[in-house]
């Protein structure tokens, strides 16, 4: 019988030496609930009428808004769960433009654009800055960001 440390890991995220300036990689969708409106508002303290108040007088914005904050935390999971599982370190920089609103039902996605990978002086690591695309189900662009993270390089 084998170790459990000869078995190939399922899931891990990429090491820096495994991705390259220009790679573009699509998440899943992901729809966006009630639940998690109210879940993030809750946690958060975000609990701002246009939230709280599923009838608030909105203007002409269909649906259920939720925070751009979420939409992107949402996204960030999806990257958590794949692109970064056990090789993210840190979260370096990250800024963010809304495009248009998110709402309860919307179905979500990112499409990942790696802009540049610049390895470290030491320790195995480089800095890896991503522009990431959030769209919804009707491929609209509603929010995009830019995200630095340090990730860790294989195993010497």
């Amino acid at each position: 019988m084998n170790s459990s440390q000869d078995l190939q890991l399922l899931g891990r995220g990429f090491y820096w030496q495994e991705i390259h300036a220009g790679q573009r990689f699509r998440t899943f969708r992901r729809t966006v609930t009630e639940s998690d409106l109210v879940n993030f508002i809750s946690a958060t303290g975000m609990l701002e009428a246009i939230f709280i108040d599923a009838d608030y007088e909105h203007g002409a914005m269909r649906g259920r808004p939720v925070p751009a904050a979420l939409t992107s935390g949402l996204i960030e999971g999806l990257l958590f769960q794949t692109m970064v599982q056990g090789t993210g370190l840190a979260l370096l920089e990250f800024s963010m433009k809304t495009h248009g609103p998110v709402v309860v039902n919307d179905a979500i996605y990112g499409i990942v654009e790696v802009d540049e990978v610049k390895p470290t002086s030491k320790n195995n690591r480089a800095v890896v800055t991503s522009h990431v695309d959030v769209l919804n189900q009707r491929d609209e662009r509603v929010l995009s960001y830019t995200a630095k993270r340090l990730l860790a390089g294989r195993p010497e």
